[in-house]
């Protein structure tokens, strides 16, 4: 038995949820969000709670129930609060600047700006020039583009340059000897 499956997932008010087949969409005070699940689990509404049963006894359907359950308190979350990953740029002359709401420049140490294209359903703000803040109310796509920031110029671990995520752990190395 799933422990995380036997949860039910609470709706908290002003957030409502609709059920139609293998789909749930649930509408909340930051946006809509749907998760289509597989044929081996079923969705119940009642009480201001979501259920998630398996259908069946198989391995498969025991292994859906879990993940199912967990993307949909995701979805509850991101509609009622939203996702935030916060970035840190260390490093002499590295910062990021916004330009318009669109696109983020970064300045790394290449010989060029990276501009980097903001996707829609996430925004970025940069409230300080050593400081990135990527919210949204898709987790995966916050996480993604969080991601794909920090790509640009992962921390390295001499002197720890490099874009990191807020409170991120970088072992550092010791430099040669003579």
């Amino acid at each position: 038995m799933s422990r995380i499956g036997k949860k039910p997932v609470e709706l908290p008010s002003g957030v409502e949820a609709t059920v139609s087949g293998q789909t749930i969409e649930v509408k909340g005070p930051k946006g809509t969000r749907s998760f289509k699940a597989t044929d081996d689990v079923t969705f119940s509404v009642e009480n201001n709670a979501i259920t998630v049963t398996p259908r069946g006894k198989s391995k498969r359907a025991r292994q859906q129930w879990g993940m199912s359950r967990s993307m949909v308190e995701n979805l509850v979350t991101g509609v009622t609060t939203g996702f935030k990953k916060e970035l840190e740029i260390n490093g002499v002359g590295y910062r990021a600047t916004m330009q318009g709401d669109k696109v983020l420049k970064l300045a790394l140490g290449y010989s060029h700006d990276v501009n980097f294209e903001v996707p829609e359903g996430v925004t970025v703000t940069a409230p300080k020039q050593t400081e990135i803040i990527v919210e949204g109310i898709d987790q995966q796509l916050v996480g993604q583009v969080a991601a794909n920031i920090r790509e640009w110029r992962a921390p390295e671990p001499y002197k720890g340059k490099g874009i990191k995520y807020k409170g991120e752990y970088i072992f550092r190395k010791e430099g040669k000897k003579k």
